[in-house]
């Protein structure tokens, strides 16, 4: 469990060391007047800003939508949670186009219904677009807990005299914190390192200010403070996310086995319910899928432009596959020593790896270049190179979902398995690792699905001429060539769709 923890805590250094290197290449005067000019404050507000109000919304958003997916009648609770997990497979950049696309005289609602509404912009339009695509890392991490969650806790609360009220706030949603920090952490990480969002939505923040720094200006001693200040922010969101944490117990404690989930019945409150999860999924699914089918419509593609989408998706699935796999090896070793060894070394491990994750994707790939130039020039341009950045930039998409299922294991399984003469290796695999498979999958999931759509480490650390799904989308839409990229953007989301289609069917076997 050790050597594989070290190696990715070791990883992660790497850009880490290569942002203090070429920050610290300018002089005292030169640094002082970089990082207290006015505009970086104002991006710091920014940021900030940003963060709380994505927070929020995808709270609100995925976490009545899970328990509804799992402890209550609702119809089509499957479809509902295939359908809740899919918008993760829509580029951020293309839900941020979609939004600006209704908008305006020549927009899609103008075009459609003779209806001219104002474009999103500024802060309101990253923060919608940004909630819109994020609010499915926090929906699996809920939906998950609530699954593990036995439900004679509940029974034993209103056997004490409490109510359903208090039951939610002294008995679900303490046991839902690891969950609810594991998804807040994820998305507050992604959120400070997107740039496409921002970018399309004209808004100043710290992640688009380093993109223009490194593309544009080339000032990478300024972008690199930039990246060390966001770094700053990240490490205080961790350190944050720790505490709330803390060392509190979440396994039963009880003998038996864990009683099977109580559906509630909704009542009076199903067409609300319903209501309230098909408006969380049409403004979430349906818009991009309607911009996108509108775009194919108005130019059908023809077999030159379906023979080059097959091409960038072998290709796509060649990075993809491996990187979902060697992530999720790798995030097993980490969580477990988070969640079991009683040692500070794990825990370090495990803040290095969402450090990995917080680092802006620009600043990771100039780090992983500089490496490969440094130490090891056989690797540039390679695309073990690029799998290696893949898996230290989503390594703690992994962890969230498997460090809380191990929470829910109770240690005294392992202890029985050992004393009965297997040896501790031996009894993670075969006592806790049944327990702890759905996780594992649903942590293959996201780092596959989210591989598939990542753009600028490609663009930097890609062979020459490795044209993936993502990148055709990107530079064909930020040309203007809406309609040409329309069917790549469409495969992103069909692959992923079948993907999450199987898992939703594995779980749903005895």
């Amino acid at each position: 469990m050790l050597i594989p923890a070290l190696v990715a805590g070791i990883g992660t250094v790497v850009p880490i060391v290569y942002l203090v290197l070429r920050a610290f290449d300018a002089d005292a005067a030169t640094v002082a007047r970089l990082v207290l000019r006015e505009r970086t404050l104002l991006l710091l507000l920014n940021t900030v800003a940003l963060t709380v109000g994505v927070l929020v919304t995808t709270t609100i958003m995925a976490v009545p939508l899970a328990w509804l997916a799992v402890r209550s009648d609702l119809r089509f609770r499957r479809l509902v949670t295939w359908l809740a997990v899919i918008p993760l497979a829509i580029p951020g950049y293309v839900v941020a186009y979609a939004l600006i696309g209704l908008g305006g005289h020549n927009g899609l609602m103008a075009q459609l219904f003779d209806l001219t509404v104002p474009r999103p912009r500024g802060y309101w339009g990253a923060m919608i677009a940004l909630s819109m695509y994020t609010f499915p890392y926090l929906f699996l991490n809920v939906r998950a807990a609530l699954m593990g969650l036995d439900p004679s806790l509940e029974e034993s609360a209103r056997s004490l005299g409490l109510g359903g009220r208090e039951i939610v706030r002294r008995v679900v949603l303490p046991q839902l914190r690891p969950a609810l920090l594991a998804g807040w952490l994820v998305i507050a990480l992604y959120v400070l390192g997107d740039f496409g969002v921002v970018a399309l939505m004209r808004f100043e923040a710290f992640s688009y200010a380093i993109y223009l720094q490194y593309s544009a200006a080339f000032d990478r001693v300024y972008a690199a403070w930039l990246s060390l200040m966001l770094l700053a922010m990240t490490l205080g969101i961790v350190i944050a996310e720790a505490r709330l944490l803390g060392a509190r117990r979440y396994a039963r404690i009880g003998s038996g086995a864990q009683r099977a989930v109580v559906v509630t019945r909704l009542g009076r409150w199903a067409p609300l319910a319903h209501g309230y999860v098909w408006l969380v999924l049409l403004a979430s699914l349906g818009l991009p899928i309607i911009v996108l089918t509108y775009w194919m419509a108005l130019v059908p593609p023809d077999l030159a432009a379906w023979r080059a989408v097959g091409v960038a998706f072998l290709r796509t699935a060649s990075v993809a596959v491996p990187t979902a796999l060697l992530a999720t090896a790798v995030a097993i070793p980490v969580a477990y020593m988070s969640a079991r060894v009683r040692m500070r070394g794990g825990r370090v491990i495990e803040r290095l790896a969402y450090l990995g994750y917080a680092i802006p994707p620009v600043s990771l790939a100039l780090a992983m270049v500089f490496f490969a130039l440094r130490s090891a020039p056989w690797l540039y341009q390679t695309v073990p190179l690029l799998i290696a950045a893949y898996v230290i930039g989503f390594l703690a998409l992994a962890i969230g979902p498997i460090r809380s299922a191990v929470l829910q294991v109770p240690a005294r399984i392992e202890e029985a398995a050992t004393s009965l003469g297997r040896r501790r290796f031996t009894a993670f695999w075969q006592v806790v690792f049944p327990v702890v498979r759905r996780p594992v999958i649903a942590a293959t999931a996201l780092v596959l699905m989210v591989t598939m759509k990542e753009l600028p480490i490609t663009f930097l650390l890609g062979p020459t001429g490795f044209t993936t799904l993502a990148v055709s989308v990107f530079s064909r839409t930020s040309e203007g060539m809406m309609a040409a990229a329309a069917p790549f953007a469409a495969a992103i989301v069909v692959f992923s769709s079948l993907f999450v289609g199987l898992l939703i069917s594995y779980e749903g076997r005895r």
